[in-house]
């Protein structure tokens, strides 16, 4: 599956000599020292001293020729140096406690010739502080992939992924009063948070923990329908990253089966629906769509819908005034397609929100250009181009 080579500027590392699929484990190792985190640093170097000093003569050959950044004066020193350098894995949260054994398993396709990296700290960091913090912990400068995007994108990546980590805060913030008095505004959090992860291309921790969150929001509203659907898509995320034996993966495939097992079900009956209840037939946008709630505001000239709560939300809905957004507000849209046939949904962010396009000039068929356009991630809805000035736009 893999070789020890020599990779270039990096030293050795792990080859893929041959295509490793997405979900596959790649390794699985028992632990040569175990720690209890919770306990002090005196109590921690003596347990591990304890630990080497009882392992084997191979065994304590291969820990003592791990690299090892902290200085030591004694043999205790240097075990706990050792152990410090090189306990990433534990970090990264790939422990298998029905298999005791440390588990690594691949994230995305790794083709044959390709590098086999892991993850050294949580992702939700931009590129600067992670190698900062790799400097320090690991005395490396890391090259990953993600470290070695063009800077262009590499801006992007950071940016996505301090959303992600302020959508944690504001969640966070919200606590309880999130699932039970403003749930839609949380669900909206959590696919905001989906959207982003599906941008950066990644499954990991944080991205099953996003699905497993609005499981949980759904199903203490009463929801079966959609419980059951955001469990099997924990589960699955679960799956290729931990392992199909994992106990996140077995929890969460066993609320999929049976979603009124979760604890907190039925607290709220706001959101009702049996476990069968989801649409069939749906074009998948429109499941999407359906799945997390998203009401689709009227195109310019629309009346609006009055039941609509895309238009005219509930109290507990509208967002807090310390972390208002205007995209909650301005709405206005059409929708239009790009070169390759896709539809776009534009939204106006003038100040005359869109109504300075004439009604006539708002006519299927008709060319939309716009100067300096980016594509731009909604919370509320789909991604799709935000546009504020007047002045970049034309209709021909």
């Amino acid at each position: 599956m893999y070789a020890l080579q020599d990779v270039p500027g990096k030293g050795k590392g792990l080859v893929a000599i041959e295509k490793i699929s997405k979900g596959t484990r790649i390794l699985s190792e028992e632990a040569v020292v175990t720690v209890n985190e919770s306990v002090g640093s005196e109590r921690l170097r003596t347990s591990i001293c304890k630990q080497v000093e009882a392992l084997g003569e191979n065994q304590r050959r291969d820990f003592l020729s791990m690299h090892n950044i902290h200085p030591y004066r004694n043999a205790a020193e240097q075990y706990l140096g050792i152990f410090r350098t090189n306990s990433l894995l534990a970090e990264a949260k790939n422990w298998n406690e029905k298999i005791k054994r440390h588990t690594v398993h691949a994230l995305k396709d790794i083709n044959k010739g390709e590098e086999i990296t892991i993850i050294y700290l949580a992702p939700l960091k931009n590129r600067k502080a992670r190698q900062k913090a790799l400097q320090k912990k690991f005395d490396f400068t890391y090259l990953c992939h993600l470290c070695s995007l063009p800077l262009e994108q590499s801006q992007e990546s950071d940016k996505r992924l301090e959303e992600i980590h302020r959508l944690d805060d504001v969640i966070d913030q919200l606590g309880t009063e999130g699932i039970l008095v403003s749930p839609l505004r949380t669900l909206r959090y959590f696919d905001q948070q989906v959207r982003l992860y599906n941008e950066q291309g990644r499954e990991d921790v944080g991205f099953a923990q996003a699905f497993v969150n609005a499981a949980q929001l759904v199903i203490a509203n009463s929801d079966l329908a959609r419980g059951r659907i955001f469990a099997e898509r924990a589960a699955s995320v679960w799956k290729t990253t931990l392992g199909g034996d994992s106990t996140p993966a077995i929890k969460h495939g066993a609320l999929a089966q049976d979603p009124s097992k979760y604890e907190l079900f039925g607290v709220s009956t706001k959101w009702k629906t049996k476990v069968d209840e989801a649409p069939q037939g749906l074009e998948p946008s429109d499941f999407e769509d359906w799945l997390w709630r998203r009401e689709k505001p009227k195109a310019l000239g629309q009346l609006a819908n009055l039941r609509s709560r895309a238009t005219f939300p509930g109290f507990t809905d509208l967002p807090d005034e310390n972390d208002a957004d205007q995209e909650f507000y301005k709405r206005s849209n059409i929708e239009i397609k790009d070169i390759n046939g896709i539809t776009i949904p534009l939204y106006f962010y003038t100040d005359s929100r869109g109504n300075e396009l004439a009604p006539r000039q708002v006519q299927k068929g008709y060319t939309v250009a716009i100067l300096y356009v980016k594509r731009h991630a909604f919370i509320f809805y789909e991604p799709g181009i935000r546009h504020k000035d007047p002045q970049t736009i034309k209709v021909l």
